[in-house]
């Protein structure tokens, strides 16, 4: 499974909230990974123009506001992908099986409905939106300690 798109947003509520400049060492001992596959993630956010961040430079900046960015865009910024893929059939079904006939169109509309309704669900969502979950989160883990 592909953790890019986990990354992506995990890094972009760290540049968003940090009143400080992050580099990618910093943000790596918070995704718990290596600084070199976060700078390959903030380098497909930039070519999406989502983030800014100049070489000889420390840190990063959001070049569109929370509010105004969606899942969707994150999504496709970092799996290099306009339009979502997350199912994928079976090579060589067989046309001698009833079954291996049909389950390629069966699967094929079943798949793209779902994949539609993903790109929905990503599209309704935003930054701000993963950022108040946050919020939340730490206040009522703060109410349990």
């Amino acid at each position: 499974m592909d953790t890019k798109f986990s990354v992506a947003v995990h890094v972009l509520i760290m540049i968003s909230e940090s009143p400080n400049p992050l580099n990618s060492d910093q943000m790596a001992g918070s995704v718990g990974t290596n600084a070199s596959y976060i700078r390959k993630i903030l380098a497909l956010l930039k070519k999406a123009e989502i983030v800014d961040g100049h070489r000889g430079i420390s840190g990063y900046s959001l070049t569109v506001a929370p509010e105004q960015l969606t899942l969707l865009q994150i999504y496709q910024a970092v799996m290099e992908e306009p339009k979502i893929h997350l199912l994928d059939i079976h090579q060589n079904p067989s046309d001698q099986c009833i079954v291996g006939r049909h389950i390629r169109p069966v699967l094929t509309g079943m798949f793209l409905d779902i994949e539609e309704a993903f790109a929905r669900m990503l599209s309704g969502k935003t930054l701000a939106d993963c950022i108040a979950a946050i919020r939340s989160e730490i206040i009522c883990a703060g109410q349990s300690d």
